[in-house]
């Protein structure tokens, strides 16, 4: 035991500071720790803040029910899109007018051309032929674009027109 205590009393001066070196290390540490537990705290309360009564665990299960449930409804959304996609393609989306004088004793441009065409080019023209004394109007069925029966130089442009007016307005919102 003398040689221990010898050993102590002659290091006694580095025995100590050492000590107050490791002391001040692990203050050092547990300050670092304790900012960091107090992060963590916020962070929990942040996630736990509406939630007074309930543990975690509980709310985590809710939630992920909640995602469950938005994600059968984001898919139920996109199938009623699709179809009404579909549906969409079936609509008017292509309108040609062109108004013109029939005969050279009518003014005003009352006579017209109207072309109506879905996405697939099939729809129809109607032709309204105005006179002084009458008024016909005719509609000619149009398939991929092309019209079963003989077009008008008017009803051709007003096809013309449909197809170009559209063919713009998607070039302009791409």
């Amino acid at each position: 035991m003398d040689g221990i205590s010898n050993l102590i009393s002659t290091y006694s001066v580095y025995i100590i500071l050492s000590l107050i070196i490791i002391n001040i290390l692990l203050l050092i540490m547990n300050m670092i720790n304790s900012t960091r537990i107090g992060q963590l705290k916020k962070r929990y309360n942040k996630l736990t803040d509406e939630i007074k009564d309930k543990d975690l665990e509980n709310v985590i299960i809710d939630y992920y029910s909640m995602v469950k449930e938005i994600v059968k409804k984001n898919s139920d959304i996109e199938k009623q899109m699709k179809i009404v996609e579909g549906k969409l393609q079936l609509c008017a989306q292509k309108i040609g007018v062109i108004r013109y004088n029939a005969f050279d004793n009518v003014g005003s441009n009352l006579s017209f051309a109207i072309a109506m065409l879905d996405s697939n080019d099939n729809g129809f023209i109607i032709n309204g032929v105005y006179t002084r004394d009458s008024s016909t109007t005719y509609a000619k069925p149009v398939i991929s674009g092309k019209a079963k029966y003989t077009l008008s130089a008017e009803e051709m442009q007003a096809l013309d027109l449909a197809k170009r007016n559209y063919n713009e307005r998607k070039y302009e919102t791409s």
